[in-house]
């Protein structure tokens, strides 16, 4: 039973840091799709697709982070993840700009990089 717990855990590590990935491309694209050619904005733009990464970065950080700090007793990757999720919060309730997408990409980085720790700190 722990041994396929650690594994799920694992596995929501690998899929946080591809749902990090995924939302600096959102945002990079937003940026250039809406910013430079005006198009795409209703749905890049799109507050429920914040909300929704947000919650699911939340959810998985929470689940992997804490189990992390339970099994390896490091917690640099907590501590990391939450920042990264802090700033993806402050992210969703600022205006859509270069603001959103420099407090996005630096959250969802710092995510990826917890991500990247717990599984290291866990092998």
């Amino acid at each position: 039973m722990r041994k396929a717990i650690l594994s799920i855990r694992d596995r929501l590590d690998r899929a946080g840091v591809l749902l990090s990935g995924l939302c600096m491309v959102h945002c990079l694209a937003g940026l250039l799709l809406v910013g430079v050619l005006g198009l795409g904005g209703e749905v890049l733009l799109d507050p429920a697709i914040h909300r929704v990464g947000l919650a699911l970065a939340v959810i998985i950080g929470a689940m992997t982070l804490g189990l992390g700090v339970i099994r390896h007793g490091q917690r640099g990757p907590l501590v990391i993840g939450a920042a990264g999720i802090a700033l993806m919060a402050t992210a969703v309730i600022v205006r859509h700009g270069a603001n959103e997408a420099l407090l996005t990409i630096s959250g969802v980085s710092l995510l990826a990089i917890a991500h990247i720790r717990n599984l290291r700190a866990a092998a």
